[in-house]
């Protein structure tokens, strides 16, 4: 395989809702969403972190930004773009000392502004993990240029839209990762889950029904095509946890 093993790991309501609307952010939810996982059910992250060793974690551009905001606009850029739509690796970054691993976001549109660059922010358990981009060829050049004035890494890969299978490649050719942790929203994780790319899946179910058509999921991926079939899973455990939760992990069977 010449791509990192891919673990999803997310919380949800029993109806499968990870957010309690689609006007709350993902990353940050609020405090009813607070209130669900009051009994902090960080244990099973925390297990899968040691367990399997990630060199990168993986979010949506949705989990920072909802689809309805208008982004600050950037300064034009006037110069030659091509140079803009190479990967963007200084060494400066990568080469830093203490480094653990990467944040890594799909922001194809380039919609997302005052980045977190350093997880050292988020307490000591992240302290050397820094922010990287998946971004795409039809990404605008002002988003790249503001990129590289951050010393933001990026790496391009697709032309209208990321490349998930190819951002991936990269990221183990280029960056030596070979495990990745998604956290990402269902967008994002349905669509990782179309291409093949989820080798295990874990959710923590917290007692609770949400509802809602609009509300995000686990998997929003578009519907199954007449000769496509539902993605096989083999049970790998099934746990109850403090306060009602119910933790399942299983494996992605291969077709």
């Amino acid at each position: 395989m010449n791509r990192p093993k891919v673990v999803v790991f997310s919380s949800a309501s029993v109806d499968g809702r990870i957010a309690v609307s689609p006007d709350v952010l993902l990353l940050w939810g609020d405090e009813r969403w607070q209130k669900l996982d009051e009994e902090k059910q960080s244990r099973a992250f925390e297990w899968l972190k040691f367990t399997h060793e990630p060199q990168a974690t993986l979010e949506g551009s949705g989990s920072f930004v909802r689809e309805k905001d208008k982004p600050a606009p950037l300064p034009s850029f006037d110069g030659e773009s091509e140079s803009l739509y190479q990967d963007f690796v200084p060494e400066a970054v990568v080469q830093r000392p203490g480094h653990e691993g990467w944040f890594t976001v799909v922001d194809g549109r380039g919609r997302v502004r005052e980045w977190i660059k350093d997880g050292a922010v988020f307490g000591p358990d992240w302290e050397g993990w820094h922010l990287l981009v998946f971004v795409a060829h039809h990404t605008p050049a002002e988003y790249l240029a503001y990129l590289q004035r951050e010393d933001i890494p990026y790496l391009v890969a697709g032309k209208g839209r990321v490349d998930l299978q190819l951002a991936l490649e990269k990221l183990r050719a280029q960056l030596g990762v070979t495990s990745v942790l998604s956290t990402a929203g269902g967008r994002l994780n349905g669509a990782l889950l179309r291409a093949g790319l989820v080798d295990e899946i874990n959710v923590e179910f917290l007692p609770s029904i949400i509802g809602g058509i609009e509300t995000p999921s686990l998997f929003d991926a578009p519907a199954l095509k007449p000769d496509q079939w539902p993605t096989r899973l083999k049970l790998i455990s099934a746990q109850v946890q403090a306060g009602g939760s119910v933790w399942l992990r299983y494996k992605v069977i291969a077709e």
